[in-house]
């Protein structure tokens, strides 16, 4: 499971971010792809490095895979669990844009500047389910992709393409977006105001102190509770000035639904935690993260490397 959040400053620059949770790592780094990086695509979707692109993955065969990444015009993507609802192509499909799920944060952080030209784009997109090889098959994802202005939810389902405008600048897992923001209709009377006092016939009541408005604000690991939790933090959070200030509030909304081992099992047994959480910074292009183990932030600045080189960068 996962979590991602978009917010901006009060100088309108975008903050970009999520939480990766799953039973263990797969040795992933940050990634730069120069723009001087030779695409291998399987059906051509991507045939330059247009922007310099940044973030979370792993590099399998000369290939980043992204699982989160931004790029240096300021647009940011992130791949989150679908199981049970994505269904990409079986087959590349004629007079189509046919891109291979591993490849789509690449696709779209390397070859657009803004949300409009990506969801432009995606009314002539397949995304089709070609593994890069039998290690990695294909993962089942949804996608939420921001820029300074909005953002955006990306599905493939077996009714195709569907794309969200995601007011709330949040995404979780399973079930769909559209049902994730119909649902947050029960929370409404959730506030971070304190309630009362009143009175019951000629009792008086009031509330012990902070966080009485947020009661009925779901706490559990669930997909559909860590929605409604972190829209609820995420547009309560006040708007800040710094980037030290900016970073934080990622990194605190996002612990708000971090998981914790030992608290929510997998079918398979094992515990689900945050291997770790991510995000980027389109006011520096930095990428900030922490892990499970270590909860230090570091930083990657794509200032500090060659984005116009040839060869990727692991860093």
């Amino acid at each position: 499971m996962c979590t991602g959040i978009r917010f901006v400053d009060n100088d309108g620059n975008m903050y970009f971010g999520r939480n990766l949770d799953w039973s263990c790592s797969y040795g992933e780094q940050v990634v730069i792809t120069p723009t001087g990086y030779t695409p291998v695509s399987p059906f051509n979707a991507i045939t330059e490095i247009k922007h310099a692109v940044f973030g979370m993955g792993i590099v399998q065969q000369h290939v980043p895979l992204y699982f989160d990444c931004a790029n240096d015009a300021g647009l940011a993507v992130a791949g989150l669990n679908f199981p049970g609802y994505a269904q990409y192509a079986p087959n590349a499909i004629d007079g189509k844009t046919n891109v291979a799920a591993y490849e789509f944060p690449l696709w779209v952080t390397a070859s657009f500047r803004t949300v409009d030209e990506v969801e432009a784009a995606l009314a002539h997109v397949a995304i089709v389910d070609e593994p890069i090889n039998e290690k990695y098959p294909s993962s089942l994802l949804h996608w939420i992709i921001g820029d300074a202005k909005r953002s955006i939810v990306v599905e493939y389902t077996a009714d195709g393409m569907q794309v969200f405008h995601d007011e709330f600048d949040v995404l979780t897992n399973q079930p769909g977006f559209a049902w994730h923001a119909e649902n947050l209709r029960n929370y409404i009377n959730v506030t971070p105001g304190v309630p009362g006092p009143l009175s019951w016939g000629a009792g008086e009541l009031t509330a012990y102190g902070s966080g009485g408005g947020m009661r009925g604000l779901p706490g559990d690991y669930y997909s559909p509770s860590r929605f409604v939790r972190v829209a609820y933090l995420n547009a309560h959070y006040p708007r800040k000035d710094t980037e030290e200030e900016n970073v934080s509030r990622l990194f605190h909304t996002l612990g708000g639904v971090s998981m914790v081992d030992g608290a929510a099992r997998m079918t398979n047994g094992e515990f689900e935690l945050t291997i770790y959480t991510g995000g980027v910074s389109c006011r520096t292009n930095t990428y900030y993260y922490s892990t499970y183990d270590d909860p230090a932030i570091r930083s990657v600045s794509l200032s500090d490397y060659d984005a116009q080189g040839c060869d990727l960068v692991i860093v």
